[in-house]
């Protein structure tokens, strides 16, 4: 890669201490005004389930690294907050005030370089975790399992540094300890910056181990003496800037070896060919080094590594999706014809669009309506069903509205087409929350469908929550576009 490394003077047993070090600029010190973000609050069971459509399989998200039994959902919140949901094991937390008292410590954080914690959930056995989505999956998958593009050189510094920053804010703010920091606790927001999983913030937990089972991985004294230091992180910190160099994670103690016999080839990453000098390489080892010492007083502490990583920053003005290869989270979509009829709130267009598409959606519907045909009370259903599609296709909305009701109440199947065209028709009679209504219970029913994201985006713009309107509509279009790209 052009780099022989013919500066590099560092060892394992290097002691070298922390010193005095200048004050970072820059450093994330006190939250951010302008995150826009609500107060911690505790959610009931029920409202966590209307948010990930009754914990649907489909918003199960595999990217936050989290294992079975403990589960991590998608979701969206009324006010369209979209969420990630943590589901412990029942036996993760079986002091329901200690974990109350986690959560409510923890949510009191509020910083851009934490996937922060919005709140949680605590109602019998169950007990849930409520924070940001982060909808550009883990560092181990930009890492490890990149499928378009390896991760440049100056993305993985400011990963470093961000990382870095995330955890100075949390030692000043009283939460130095953070468990089992690895690739898969560093998520990516939107707009491609890289953010601290909250989850590894929660203490005490019976949920598993502070630590993963691997043990090569494992800061030496929690295996001597099975607890968790502020001065542990910094020894995963040291694995995680192995990760970033090497695009592989390499046992530290192998790493060691490398660093020692000067053999640093082995291990920098192939795809960083040419992207990086002997200086810049140089110091990112010695920093590893530093970070992997033996006993945890010789490591560095948050605030000297941000020190040592902000000169090292390169492309500083480039922004992170660019560096990242991924789309803008606040570019402007491309939309397909619904998508962009219900940014202009173009009803006649939305109607024309339904009306086209019918009923194909509704997966078993038609089985489950010829079996119950012969009940009085099913083919009262199916008329007003039917008077309701008729009314739909001359653009009675009142009738519809009245047929579709009848219909719904009549309780014998459910339909998410039924529930869009009603919304349609709430929106037409100039009754936009009842259509926003409709438009989320489509959502419950069919929680991966595009149109129900759609119509909701509808809704919201005719309210006049135009921003989490257009939350809304990047949904309706993602969905769409892995629907279309599964066909």
């Amino acid at each position: 890669m052009g780099c022989e490394w013919s500066k590099l003077s560092v060892c394992c047993g290097d002691s070298e201490q922390n010193g005095p070090v200048p004050e970072a600029e820059g450093v994330e010190t006190e939250e951010k005004n302008d995150l826009n973000l609500p107060a911690f609050h505790e959610y009931t069971i029920e409202q966590l389930r209307m948010a990930t459509s009754g914990f649907a399989v489909e918003n199960i998200v595999s990217e936050h690294g989290e294992k079975a039994p403990n589960v991590v959902y998608k979701g969206k919140l009324e006010n369209q907050i979209r969420i990630a949901v943590k589901r412990f094991n029942r036996s993760a937390w079986p002091d329901a005030r200690q974990f109350l008292d986690e959560a409510r410590a923890v949510g009191q954080l509020r910083n851009q370089r934490l996937a922060n914690l919005l709140g949680c959930c605590c109602e019998g056995d169950e007990r849930l975790l409520v924070t940001e989505f982060m909808p550009n999956e883990t560092l181990a998958k930009h890492l490890f399992h990149w499928e378009t593009q390896p991760m440049q050189w100056a993305m993985r510094l400011r990963v470093a540094l961000h990382l870095a920053q995330a955890l100075e804010y949390c030692t000043n703010k009283g939460r130095a300890l953070y468990h089992d920091l690895n690739a898969y606790r560093v998520v990516f927001d939107e707009d491609g910056n890289p953010r601290l999983s909250c989850f590894g913030l929660m203490k005490n937990s019976r949920d598993g181990k502070s630590y993963s089972t691997n043990l090569a991985f494992t800061p030496p004294e929690y295996l001597r003496t099975g607890r968790v230091t502020p001065e542990s992180a910094m020894y995963s910190f040291g694995t995680l800037l192995l990760d970033l160099l090497s695009g592989k994670h390499i046992p530290p103690s192998h790493a060691l070896d490398l660093i020692r016999d000067r053999n640093l080839q082995m291990l920098t990453d192939s795809c960083l060919e040419g992207q990086f000098s002997n200086d810049e390489g140089t110091e990112l080892v010695r920093l590893a080094s530093r970070c992997l010492q033996y006993e945890p007083r010789e490591r560095p502490n948050p605030k000297s590594l941000v020190a040592a990583l902000i000169p090292l920053q390169k492309d500083t003005e480039v922004l992170s999706h660019v560096l990242m290869g991924i789309p803008d989270g606040a570019a402007a979509l491309s939309l397909s014809p619904l998508g962009e009829a219900c940014i202009r709130t173009d009803l006649t267009a939305i109607h024309e669009i339904l009306e086209k598409l019918g009923y194909k959606d509704d997966e078993g519907a038609a089985t489950e309506l010829s079996f119950q045909m012969w009940t009085n009370q099913m083919q009262e259903t199916l008329n007003a069903k039917k008077k309701g599609d008729v009314a739909f296709r001359h653009k009675d909305s009142r009738a519809t509205i009245e047929c579709y009701t009848q219909f719904i109440e009549g309780g014998t199947m459910v339909s998410p087409t039924v529930y869009a065209r009603r919304s349609l028709c709430y929106l037409m009679s100039e009754m936009p929350q009842e259509a926003f209504n409709d438009a989320l219970q489509a959502q419950v029913i069919s929680p991966v469908w595009h149109i129900a994201s759609y119509l909701q985006a509808a809704a919201l713009f005719a309210i006049g929550r135009e921003n989490e309107a257009r939350v809304a509509l990047k949904e309706g279009s993602d969905l769409e576009s892995r629907k279309n790209a599964t066909a």
